[in-house]
């Protein structure tokens, strides 16, 4: 009765606000479009665009369709841009659940009541989302961490029973995801299932603390010592599947402008170091925040500490191997030098391209996405939007885009937006040719060779003083297999040649099994 009764309001919300009537015009004619005509004649919301319907559709099918929006909103490679900018404004700033049951995980978890670890713990929520809550609190510290006495920590805790609703709606999901593949004219391009796929493991990692702690406590090591970005301490003892405890961090929202210019904040300063920390992640650590929107991000006006960037919420993080970095940054400097010859090649080089493409095909689609950028300064270039329209090309030729590049284009669309507000006159390249630039140079050259050389030698101490043994091993089996091979070859000649005395036969095994023998000794020797 419970999944009868969701699936009635889901049919409800898709009717009132027209998205039938979107979806009539997506599918091939069958029974499933004959089926929702009647539900296409009249809606409420008919009059407003049909990127905001979808959008005010999926606010109301809640907390996991929200976050679904979100997570589709990256995949500007297959969406319309209408479509991708609506979905990029969902909030999933949703009604908190009831303090009594947030103490209760947190005992639980802690196997403690509260007033043994905090000395005390804000009841009611700083921050309230579709997967958790935030509270505030100071902890007791103990035997074990008695350094945590009268620390102020950020508590995230998990919401109750969201892996049950969580799991109720993918199913939904992955059944409307197989009827739009088989249903819709679009339904192989747009790869459905496959997107659902990538949602399903984004959002159940997102569900598990532990890992969104272990990406913080990663992000904070790579950025020790930094001057330009502060990642909150993770407290491990007070962690839990469902519970986070981190050090509390002090500072203004990003997004609120006025307060940091009165503040005193050089927001011109805040844009560059905000552009250099995300590509320093992405292509200097290889790991990157993948969530940096202004509700994410602060800036610290304590004296010790002032103007630097604090880095918040770190369920969704990105990777980058060797193979991606070169991928982008070649990309990127042959761009900049028009060469749209190296461009394509490079996508034929990642081996993305299907064997039949004609490079001059690519070049050409490439010149025309690409040069028209080239009529405005290049401080007004965005890259974000560059490789957004690379990756649209591509599909076009079939290239199949790897999802953690589509993850670091959205979020680069993220990070220029942002530094442009802060500073209109930002000059994204000018920021971001020293970092590629440095990169290419520990990738290429005699400090990329040494660099090499001393990541590989510790494998090569242990692997170089086997190498006589396992030659000697490959030749006696290549010299075993010879004399089989050579054997059963005079056999089979014997028994052809019915003429040749038996004498002679014998003689004939012995002198070749001699000679194999001794060449075998020789080579062992040697």
């Amino acid at each position: 009765m419970k999944k009868m009764s969701r699936i009635i309001k889901i049919f409800h919300i898709l009717w009132f606000y027209g998205l039938f009537d979107l979806l009539k015009k997506a599918l091939k004619p069958s029974v499933l479009s004959i089926c929702i005509y009647p539900l296409t004649i009249f809606n409420p919301s008919r009059n407003r665009p049909r990127a905001e319907r979808l959008r005010l559709a999926l606010q109301a099918l809640g907390p996991v369709f929200i976050k679904f929006g979100q997570v589709l909103s990256t995949r500007r490679d297959l969406l319309p841009e209408d479509i991708a900018d609506e979905l990029a404004k969902l909030q999933d700033q949703v009604i908190p659940f009831s303090s009594e049951e947030s103490a209760k995980i947190v005992e639980k978890a802690l196997g403690k009541a509260l007033s043994e670890v905090f000395i005390s713990f804000d009841k009611d929520p700083i921050a309230s989302a579709s997967i958790a809550q935030v509270h505030f609190g100071i902890l007791k510290g103990d035997t074990k961490n008695p350094e945590l006495a009268g620390k102020a920590v950020a508590v995230k805790v998990l919401r109750p029973n969201i892996l049950k609703v969580i799991e109720s709606d993918l199913a939904l999901m992955h059944s409307i995801a197989r009827l739009i593949e088989k249903f819709s004219y679009d339904g192989k391009r747009l790869k459905p299932r496959e997107v659902v796929e990538g949602f399903d493991m984004t959002i159940h990692d997102e569900l598990d603390l532990l890992r969104e702690a272990a990406n913080c406590s990663q992000l904070r090591r790579n950025f020790e010592g930094s001057t330009k970005i502060m990642i909150p301490e993770v407290h491990w003892d007070y962690c839990h599947p469902n519970v986070m405890v981190m050090e509390r961090m002090y500072g203004i929202s990003i997004a609120k402008l006025d307060e940091l210019k009165a503040a005193g904040v050089d927001l011109r300063l805040l844009a560059v170091d905000g552009v250099e920390v995300f590509f320093t992640q992405a292509f200097a650590h290889g790991f990157f925040h993948a969530d940096m929107h202004p509700g994410n991000i602060m800036v610290s006006t304590a004296p010790e500490t002032f103007g630097r960037l604090i880095s918040l919420d770190f369920g969704i993080v990105g990777t980058l191997s060797e193979v991606d970095k070169n991928y982008l940054v070649q990309n990127f400097l042959a761009f900049f030098n028009r060469d749209y010859h190296r461009v394509a090649a490079l996508h034929i080089e990642s081996g993305w391209v299907p064997e039949e493409t004609k490079v001059e095909e690519l070049e050409g689609a490439v010149r025309a996405v690409c040069e028209p950028y080239f009529d405005r300064p290049l401080k007004d270039i965005s890259l974000g939007l560059v490789l957004l329209r690379l990756f649209q090309t591509s599909r076009r030729f079939k290239v199949e885009i790897q999802p953690q590049l589509t993850l670091l284009q959205k979020t680069l669309l993220n990070v220029e937006g942002l530094g442009r507000q802060l500073d209109p006159d930002l000059d994204l390249w000018k920021t971001v040719k020293p970092i590629m630039q440095n990169w290419m140079n520990e990738q290429v050259g005699f400090k990329g060779f040494f660099h090499k050389i001393q990541k590989e030698a510790p494998h090569w101490a242990q692997s170089i003083p086997t190498i006589p043994r396992l030659i000697t091993t490959l030749l006696e089996k290549n010299i075993n297999s010879k004399q089989e091979q050579q054997l059963d070859d005079l056999i089979h000649q014997l028994k052809m040649s019915k003429n040749t005395n038996l004498p002679w036969k014998l003689i004939s095994i012995f002198l070749i099994g001699f000679c194999t023998g001794g060449f075998t000794l020789l080579l062992l020797i040697n």
